[in-house]
Formats: C-alpha cells, structure tokens, sequence
C-alpha cells in the first residue's frame, strides 16, 4: 500500500484516482499523520449465486433452532 499526501492529491486529483481506478491503495497523509485509507471498491456479483452452492459440506443440527440456555441468554441481554 502506497503512502500520499493531502498536498499530492490536491495537487493532481484526476491521476490520483486514476491510480485508484487501476487497482492501487493509498494511506492519506497530512504532517507525517494518516489520516484515511483509500482503495479500489470491489466490485458486486454481476450474476447471482448458484442454487446449492455448499449443498452436501455441511448439516444443520436436529437441535439447530432450540432455545439457548438461561446462562447465555442473560450474556446477550447484559443482565
């Protein structure tokens, strides 16, 4: 990950996210101080996913949706 400055990026803003753009990452900086990580977002699924995709690499117990007990219920709630 590449280090800029508030100063490089005011300076030539348009190649600065063209950098982005190609798939660079940046730590901002100002006095020697980050400030901000910036980076390429991924991109979202264009297709959805496959029906089944995991089907067979795991089973839900028979006790999947069984109350939890009193102890770990009272750790959720804070009391």
């Amino acid at each position: 990950m590449s280090t800029i400055s508030v100063q490089d990026i005011q300076r030539d803003p348009l190649a600065f996210l063209q950098r982005v753009e190609a798939g660079e990452a940046f730590v901002v900086v100002r006095d020697e101080r980050a400030l901000a990580e910036v980076r390429p977002l991924t991109t979202p699924a264009t297709e959805p996913r496959p029906f089944g995709l995991c089907a067979g690499r795991f089973t839900v117990p028979a006790d999947f949706d069984r109350p939890l007990p009193d102890d770990i219920l009272k750790e959720f709630e804070g009391a």
